[in-house]
């Protein structure tokens, strides 16, 4: 039996914790869950801290579900994709 999304995603907020899982893929898991706070929170600090798979955000399909939310254009435009 495969596990509940809400156990992988709390899995990865552990693993986050002592840096084993980078901050856009649990944006990743935030966003498929439909908690758009959460992803944008963890966007913000795959920004902060340069992650490198930011800088294909604007195309990702994982984020499709984000791409309405002003602040999504928000920080395509910090990011200098926009």
């Amino acid at each position: 039996m495969a596990p509940s999304p809400l156990r992988v995603r709390s899995t990865l907020h552990g693993l986050s914790e002592r840096g084993l899982v980078v901050s856009y893929h649990i944006a990743m898991v935030h966003a498929a869950l439909g908690e758009r706070d959460q992803a944008f929170q963890w966007l913000d600090k795959a920004y902060d801290a340069r992650e490198g798979r930011m800088t294909i955000l604007k195309y990702a399909p994982e984020f499709s579900v984000l791409r309405a939310d002003p602040r999504f254009t928000n920080l395509l435009r910090r990011m200098k994709l926009i």
